[in-house]
């Protein structure tokens, strides 16, 4: 998993070099305009910027098992479905405990828990099988649908115990 993570690290830096290197002849004032557009560019392709290399190189997979996994009930925009599925968008359960959070992908849940002032109790089966794809869905949760919620890493998860199937 080091290695995938490394090859997107290195492949978001080689895009990010591109898109910063491009010149060539012209004036200097048509440059300066390049150069700011590129910047326009390269920060609306790259929401997590501000994330560590590891975490930016994990956020695709985040967002492509959020969307197979996840979005049925958290629903596209990470709002839930009131009453029944608890948002992630904003949500102080979620932002409270990151670690459960990695457990609960990982493991499923059947708990009662308070979201926004609001009670859930609906069975969530285990929505992945490793702790690398489960870091990467809580990333990519924590930084989006409007939270700043920060990262999580392996390391923080090492003592989550994945529980067998049916347990």
């Amino acid at each position: 998993m080091k290695k995938l993570f490394a090859f997107f690290a290195i492949a978001a830096f080689a895009g990010a070099l591109t898109f910063t290197s491009c010149g060539g002849g012209g004036n200097d004032q048509q440059q300066t305009s390049d150069t700011v557009n590129v910047k326009k560019d390269t920060v609306a392709e790259n929401p997590y910027k501000d994330l560590p290399a590891d975490i930016q190189a994990m956020m695709p997979r985040g967002k492509e098992l959020y969307d197979t996994k996840c979005f049925a009930c958290h629903q596209k925009d990470g709002k839930g479905l009131p009453k029944t599925f608890p948002p992630l968008a904003n949500s102080d359960y979620l932002l409270a405990d990151k670690v459960r959070a990695v457990a609960q992908t990982l493991n499923g849940s059947h708990m009662d828990m308070v979201v926004n002032g609001e009670h859930y109790n609906q069975q969530m089966v285990p929505q992945v099988t490793t702790k690398e794809d489960a870091v990467a869905i809580i990333n990519y949760v924590l930084n989006n649908f409007g939270n700043k919620g920060g990262v999580i890493t392996l390391d923080e998860v090492k003592d989550v115990k994945i529980k067998p199937a049916g347990k």
